[in-house]
């Protein structure tokens, strides 16, 4: 295997499907996503990431009329925009613009504004990492992006009204025992309590396998710097592809009504190991492992092995902070559509907290963060007061501790 092969390896040893999980869906739902995409504008904030590049795909095959792209990150827009004017029949519309920028930013107000209006806007601007905890800087850049910029982006859209607005969510919302995973639930909260006034969905799903900064898209990065492998023994995780990821969004998007919150009906799959999918990567490599007892032992091995020698790798059971060992789309409370699509749960009874409660949990946490002795201990209080089934898991080591 090289690394061109990795879309047939996630098919064949990530994700097991040789089709995509929700393709019954797109088929008989063809005709309405065609309806509310076709001839539209749209924009997509967070667009260059994995997840938001997947959606954009998954919407340009019913050609939208106008397609606006921001994402603070300028290399990932200029590789997007490569890679979509290099595809074979690539539908891409005349009118097609990237913004380098970031979400909430008085310029971004000033093309929203200039550039609008938007009948379709998505937004998969997030931190999505359970390794931004590790200190109360960056617990304050993940709340102000997943929550306080959530509330001021649905200002705006509510001066500005879509006819469809799509906000991703993570599975790690579904009893949350991280901080990233209770910051996407009070997200949720947010949309839900606008979802009157603005038509509002989100989605929780699997990890997308090979996505920007995920371990197994470091795999490939481990290897091309000769550097050891580090892969947990202990933790399972639902999968879908890249490809995947857009396209639930983009049902989710278009398919539900204002307040849901959609998930893929993956539960009576079975939940794939790290370490199953670590030995199946090599053996596609025709690479033998050499399992090793430590990260030092790891990385001595690897200054000295040759392109032919077994690799180093080392496995782990999991002991760092918010980690969870399973993966969990709904709580035992949540009420689920599993009837209306194929391949899609729908949580329909989420509570909504009204507006005012919403702002006065905001004005609370912004005041605690802003008394400049906040801990995140503090934090962590503050969040399981909103969110009743907040069970935090603190061991005092971090991701960022480990290879």
């Amino acid at each position: 295997m090289n690394f061109l092969d990795i879309p047939d390896f996630i098919e064949k040893y990530v994700t097991k499907r040789s089709s995509s999980f929700f393709e019954k869906d797109i088929i008989e739902y063809q005709f309405i996503l065609s309806e509310k995409i076709k001839g539209k504008s749209v924009l997509v904030v967070g667009g260059a990431g994995t997840i938001g590049s997947s959606y954009i795909k998954a919407i340009l095959k019913f050609k939208p009329l106008k397609l606006v792209i921001v994402d603070i990150n300028e290399n990932g827009l200029t590789e997007l925009t490569r890679d979509l004017r290099s595809t074979p029949n690539q539908f891409i519309p005349e009118d097609y613009k990237t913004y380098p920028m970031s979400l909430g930013e008085p310029v971004f107000v000033k093309m929203f504004e200039n550039e609008g209006p938007f009948q379709v806007v998505a937004n998969f601007a997030a931190h999505k990492h359970v390794r931004s905890e590790k200190d109360i800087y960056s617990i304050e850049a993940m709340l102000n992006n997943n929550v306080f910029k959530t509330k001021e982006f649905l200002d705006l859209l509510v001066k500005n009204k879509p006819e469809h607005f799509f906000c991703v969510s993570t599975d790690k919302a579904a009893n949350p025992v991280n901080i990233m995973g209770a910051s996407k639930k009070l997200m949720e909260d947010i949309l839900i309590s606008y979802s009157s006034e603005l038509n509002i969905s989100t989605a929780r799903f699997a990890n997308v396998a090979f996505s920007n900064g995920s371990l197994l898209a470091g795999f490939i990065d481990r290897i091309y710097k000769n550097q050891p492998i580090a892969c947990p023994t202990d933790i399972k995780r639902f999968f879908v592809s890249p490809e995947e990821s857009g396209q639930i969004c983009m049902l989710a998007c278009f398919l539900g009504d204002s307040g849901e919150i959609f998930f893929p009906k993956l539960e009576h799959e079975k939940l794939t190991n790290f370490k199953e999918i670590t030995i199946n990567f090599f053996n596609q490599l025709n690479r033998e492992i050499l399992v090793c007892k430590s990260e030092n032992e790891a990385k001595n091995k690897s200054t000295t092995i040759s392109k032919t020698d077994p690799y180093p790798v080392y496995f782990f059971e999991s002991d760092t902070t918010g980690e969870k060992l399973f993966e969990e789309f709904i709580t035992d409370k949540d009420e689920v559509d599993y009837i209306k699509f194929s391949s899609l749960g729908v949580i329909k009874n989420t509570e909504k907290i009204s507006k005012s409660k919403i702002e006065s949990i905001i004005f609370e946490l912004k005041k605690l963060i802003d008394s400049e002795n906040y801990t995140k201990s503090s934090i962590v209080n503050f969040l399981k007061q909103h969110i009743p089934n907040f069970q935090h898991i603190e061991t005092g080591k971090s991701l960022d501790q480990k290879m």
